[in-house]
């Protein structure tokens, strides 16, 4: 455990040190040169791809995801469960130019926010609860009518592995305003970077992109799809790879989800 604590000591120091003066170039190119957004959007392509190299060779954590060609041409919501910082590094490569949904607060932060402001980040104001879905919406649209595809943790946080799903209505008012398929995202990324702990374990985080959710159901009928499909899919992935042996400890509470789960599941996968 010390060695592995020591290596994800590095890996911050490493994140930390090589995010800090790219946000700062791409910020002020944001305010200065906002016409070179393919420039920025280089940027933070490169970023993302350095961060999967650093997780591979300084902590140990491979990254795998299939399924994208379940993810439809022209305009979609990618709509993925979230279980650490890792989720955003494997989507963006698979999805054309993206449209993050984040907290308002990170884009408030002077470079960093102007940064994602300028590389179609959505903003949404959580303290002000339904009243910013309008807001939200407005700039969902107009990215996709920019050729984005809009990307929603629809949880809203992270949750650990097995946690009992807590989906929020934004991404359901989503699917019935904007008209577009919603494809499903299930992953194993808790496993290894723990919302809770600063300790990263190495093995090999999975994404899933599964079938995509066509426009046409009513909001009940679309969010039971949705939970349906990426619970489902996340839950046999997670037993998957806990069945081949996991290099982080496993808690109580873990344990005891893992065990329910392989008496539900048994010999199904």
């Amino acid at each position: 455990m010390i060695l592995q604590a020591i290596r994800s000591l590095v890996f911050y120091l490493v994140f930390f040190v090589h995010t800090i003066p790219l946000a700062i170039v791409v910020g002020l190119m944001a305010k200065l040169t906002p016409n070179l957004k393919h420039a920025g959007w280089g940027i933070a392509q490169y970023w993302n791809s350095a961060n999967l190299f650093f997780l591979r060779w300084i902590v140990g954590i491979r990254t795998e995801v299939s399924g994208a060609e379940n993810i439809p041409e022209g305009g979609a919501i990618i709509g993925s469960k979230h279980q650490s910082d890792w989720d955003i590094f494997a989507i963006l490569p698979y999805v054309g130019h993206p449209a993050f949904i984040a907290k308002k607060e990170l884009l408030d932060i002077p470079l960093f926010g102007w940064a994602a402001k300028w590389i179609d980040t959505i903003p949404v104001d959580r303290k002000r609860g339904k009243d910013a879905l309008p807001a939200m919406m407005e700039h969902a649209r107009g990215a996709l009518e920019r050729g984005c595809r809009v990307i929603i943790f629809p949880e809203g946080t992270r949750r650990a592995p097995l946690d009992e799903p807590a989906y929020r209505s934004g991404i359901v008012r989503m699917y019935l305003a904007l008209g577009v398929p919603v494809v499903p995202v299930a992953l194993t990324s808790g496993l290894y970077w723990g919302r809770n702990s600063l300790i990263l374990w190495p093995g090999t985080a999975r994404a899933k992109f599964l079938e995509p959710i066509m426009p046409g159901l009513s909001g009940d009928e679309f969010l039971k799809t949705l939970i349906a499909r990426i619970e489902t899919e996340t839950d046999r992935m997670v037993l998957e790879d806990a069945r081949k042996g996991l290099a982080r400890p496993i808690s109580p509470r873990l344990r005891e989800r893992l065990n329910a789960l392989e008496a539900e599941i048994g010999g199904d996968l």
